[in-house]
């Protein structure tokens, strides 16, 4: 009877246990430095480092009103600490941060960086905070905007 008793209450116990939710934390997403990718001729992106695969088609079109000459565009992206993916290319005027979804990426937040467009950006992690340096100009960023 007893073991009757034990066993119920290790049944009830595991039941239990994979109803609740567990959350792992801290987790640290950050890339240290960004990834630099051409577009194909379909608008994707290949990360073959993080086995990942984007289509980037609506942020040339954000940009730039055309998402139809994307081949061979250079995309620069890196992803923050907190989670978020930070893209833009030469010659855009804003950075374009990014949630991962349930296979899709939800645009959290549009940075307007520079009127004129970026000449030659690079993107670095730096603590909490993406750096974006564009020649001799340096910007600081997280995903509620440009922090200094």
């Amino acid at each position: 009877m007893a073991a009757l008793k034990n066993y119920s209450m290790l049944f009830i116990s595991l039941i239990l246990l994979s109803c609740s939710s567990i959350t792992l934390k801290p987790v640290r997403y950050g890339w240290p430095i960004e990834d630099v990718q051409k577009v194909d001729q379909k608008g994707f992106i290949n990360i073959n480092r993080y086995s990942t695969k984007i289509n980037v088609k609506q942020i040339f079109f954000l940009e730039t009103n055309d998402s139809t000459n994307v081949k061979d565009k250079e995309i620069r992206l890196i992803r923050d600490d907190a989670g978020f993916y930070y893209f833009t290319s030469p010659g855009f005027k804003h950075v374009y941060i990014f949630k991962s979804d349930e296979g899709s990426m939800k645009l959290e937040n549009q940075i307007l960086i520079n009127q004129a467009g970026l000449k030659s950006p690079a993107m670095n992690q730096r603590n909490s905070y993406i750096e974006i340096i564009d020649g001799e100009k340096t910007y600081m960023l997280n995903n509620k905007g440009i922090v200094r």
